[in-house]
């Protein structure tokens, strides 16, 4: 059965300890205390989680980590993408995903496929998933954008392309994919900043990254939107803009990290090419910790 991924979704980090493994007991306080502040559902192997820098097995390793911790109490999302759609099918049918609730993947990187081949991209990978599917479209990070038209297309092809995580900030573009997508897909906004407007516009959520440090802020503002108390959304919206602001300003997961090692949370460790934010910026977010603590 299909679960609904209406409402605040997490992005979750990957941490690692200084020797550069990932740290399995600050993973296991990151997803209890989304839990605790009543977050919908988790995402795994996101762009987030430095996915990149992680091998099959620490992949593997993280999804049953996550999958044993939440233990059935919220659904669980596990991303699968890459630009060779013949690595997408392998990964899913290589990783044991009996635990996953749906995937999510995004559109091809760096090959720059024309919307012809992002739609055959994610054919392959319905015909071959017995799990949904949730697009993911970042062109900042892949290179192309996957068009409005393309989105609908896919939404209408199959029933089990669930939604889609729109990072493209291209407001004209999403809006376009509320107005003509089928009933019953969800469209989830990726950027944090852009959640308030989405939602109002007739979006189902956000996948957050900034819920990793303020769960229950995101968590309130959601719901608030999807609530239609436009009043309150839009205070706490604004009271989280500098926040936002810095967390993105060196990077993701880089801002996530900073946030987390100045509650003590984790170590502020990622994996190359990625490194932690400067000085400047990392007391920035920590201020904005204390502030919203």
């Amino acid at each position: 059965m299909t679960k609904n991924f209406r409402g605040a979704g997490v992005a979750l980090i990957t941490p690692f300890k200084n020797n550069l493994s990932i740290d399995f007991e600050g993973l296991a306080r990151i997803v209890e205390n989304q839990i605790k502040n009543q977050i919908d559902y988790l995402v795994v192997l996101g762009t987030t989680a430095e996915t990149a820098t992680l091998n099959n097995a620490e992949k593997q390793q993280v999804i049953n980590f996550v999958a044993n911790q939440v233990n059935g109490r919220i659904p669980i999302v596990v991303g699968i993408g890459s630009n060779d759609t013949q690595a997408v099918l392998e990964s899913m049918q290589s990783l044991d995903l009996s635990k996953a609730d749906a995937i999510l993947s995004v559109v091809p990187y760096y090959s720059k496929p024309t919307q012809e081949g992002i739609f055959q991209h994610y054919m392959a990978i319905v015909n071959a998933s017995k799990l949904p599917i949730i697009l993911y479209n970042v062109p900042g990070r892949t290179g192309v954008s996957m068009s409005a038209e393309t989105t609908v297309r896919l939404a209408k092809a199959s029933t089990k392309v669930i939604a889609t995580k729109e990072a493209s900030g291209n407001i004209a573009e999403i809006t376009k994919i509320l107005r003509d997508k089928p009933a019953g897909f969800s469209v989830i906004s990726g950027d944090d900043s852009l959640l308030l407007p989405i939602v109002a516009l007739g979006g189902d959520g956000v996948i957050s990254v900034a819920a990793n440090a303020i769960p229950k802020s995101i968590v309130d503002l959601t719901h608030f939107a999807l609530d239609g108390d436009f009043k309150e959304a839009a205070k706490l919206h604004l009271r989280l803009q500098s926040f936002s602001e810095a967390l993105f300003v060196e990077g993701n997961p880089a801002g996530a990290k900073a946030a987390l090692h100045s509650k003590g949370d984790i170590e502020n460790v990622l994996r190359l090419p990625l490194v932690p934010v400067g000085a400047a910026t990392y007391k920035i977010l920590a201020d904005e910790m204390r502030l919203l603590s």
